[in-house]
């Protein structure tokens, strides 16, 4: 078997999945979130959707055996194994240059949204738009009935993994995401860290 691929921190990586293979993820160092997205291989413009996600699964997070679906309402990705607490998100667009202006950086942050567009030059394909991602292990915590959200520092420990099926030939893409300015992988200002993924 081959070893598991790095995605480096705040880098993405990228690969090709047939169809009923398995894709295991794993916070190799615990506490970091990893923006996850998925694309028909045949048919770039069909892709992992979290806003048809929400609306086929009734909920803000899958849970084992129920299938992410794309912009058509197809499965494209079931959740077949997660040894974490099943925290995980399907609401935040990923972090792009625009979002760390707003947080008052000057210059260049590496941001998912670049990560996402780098994988797809490196395998010389166009990227059709930059969907909202799957942000495995992300602790985003709607408040009660006011309505607001809560960046928490993920629970998912070193090793933790959650494990994928393909339900179709597909594109998938990580990445580790290099926000440090809020609590998304751990206390503000704490250091985002690699993951691996392997294909079984």
């Amino acid at each position: 078997m081959d070893e598991p691929t790095l995605i480096p921190a705040r880098r993405g990586k990228g690969a090709f999945v047939d169809r009923g293979r398995n894709v295991k993820l794993i916070n190799t160092y615990g506490y970091q979130v990893v923006d996850t997205w998925a694309f028909n291989k045949h048919d770039l413009s069909e892709f992992m959707s979290m806003e048809h996600c929400r609306s086929a699964l009734m909920s803000l997070t899958p849970k084992v055996g129920e299938s992410l679906v794309t912009n058509k309402r197809r499965p494209i990705l079931t959740l077949v194994e997660d040894t974490t607490d099943g925290v995980h998100d399907m609401l935040f667009a990923a972090c792009d240059r625009y979002r760390y202006e707003l947080l008052g950086c000057k210059e260049y942050h590496d941001n998912c949204t670049d990560n996402l567009a780098t994988v797809f030059k490196e395998l010389s394909l166009t990227l059709p738009e930059t969907p909202c991602p799957f942000n495995a292990f992300q602790n985003s915590v709607p408040e009660g009935t006011t309505g607001k959200i809560k960046f928490l520092p993920p629970v998912a420990k070193p090793g933790q993994y959650i494990v994928l099926r393909a339900e179709m030939d597909l594109l998938i893409a990580f990445s580790c995401c290099p926000q440090d300015l809020v609590p998304v992988n751990g206390p503000a200002g704490g250091e985002p860290r690699g993951a691996h993924f392997e294909i079984l």
